[in-house]
């Protein structure tokens, strides 16, 4: 089993268990289900640099990265810089993350929020939104393609953004659904976890111009940004590469200066 198998065999756990605690109806009673989404998609549209900047504690792949900063002031250090959002990880035994994180970090600024998950049910689409979420991730590698219908129609309802993640070009044909907003191609082999930014530039021709490009992992200079938007892609997920550093947020905007110069 690889450790993507393992994270969903444990999310499957995970769910079943929240479900049995909270019920789907009591988060549309909180109050942040009501609140108006802010577009991650505009966003991107609209700005020459595209840095979507991750709260990130540990990984599979990398053990520690950063546990001790608090998600508060990630936050407000990322809006400061000038980012276009920042994706938030809520898997608490792989990732260290939490939907505590999630809300902390609504509460602190005003950008379009992604909750970077493992999502496997609609259960956690509803409780993203419920914690402020302006944007769900979709991983094709673990959905079909009725799954990544169902579930972008029901994020759609709700007024969130989709993020779809592929990583090969059968998970790309299977995944092109009317309500996905966002196409990002993951750098990462979630198998094997080694990563090239050669499948963003393999697969950019193949992903339609309705669907914002967005390119995930594996982006740790500003050259590999200005060769990706030569292929079209307009979003850049950065976590590791700003959340390894003592101050993230003084890191991003170091570095979206110097993109922009």
């Amino acid at each position: 089993m690889n450790i993507l198998d393992q994270i969903i065999a444990d999310k499957f756990k995970e769910i079943a268990l929240k479900k049995q605690l909270i019920p789907a109806s009591d988060y549309e009673r909180y109050p942040l289900f009501e609140r108006e989404t802010v577009s991650l998609t505009e966003a991107l549209k609209n700005s020459t640099t595209g840095i979507i900047a991750e709260h990130k504690r540990r990984s599979p792949s990398k053990a520690v990265i950063n546990q001790s900063l608090n998600v508060q002031d990630v936050a407000r250090g990322y809006e400061n810089a000038g980012v276009c959002g920042m994706s938030v990880l809520t898997d608490a035994k792989y990732f260290g993350g939490s939907l505590d994180d999630l809300i902390l970090a609504r509460a602190s600024v005003n950008l379009p929020l992604l909750r970077k998950e493992f999502i496997i049910d609609e259960y956690q689409i509803i409780e993203a939104k419920a914690h402020g979420a302006d944007v769900i991730l979709l991983i094709a590698a673990v959905l079909d393609r009725a799954q990544i219908k169902s579930f972008s129609e029901l994020a759609k309802s709700l007024k969130l953004n989709i993020l779809l993640e592929v990583h090969n070009m059968e998970e790309l044909e299977k995944s092109m659904v009317q309500n996905i907003d966002m196409i990002g191609v993951n750098n990462r082999n979630l198998k094997t976890f080694e990563v090239s930014t050669d499948i963003s530039k393999q697969l950019s021709e193949k992903i339609p111009n309705e669907f914002v490009k967005v390119s995930e992992s594996g982006i740790s200079s500003v050259e590999a940004i200005k060769d990706l938007k030569n292929y079209g892609y307009q979003g850049f997920l950065i976590g590791e590469n700003f959340m390894k550093t003592d101050n993230p947020g003084l890191s991003a905007r170091e570095f979206i200066k110097n993109l922009a110069e």
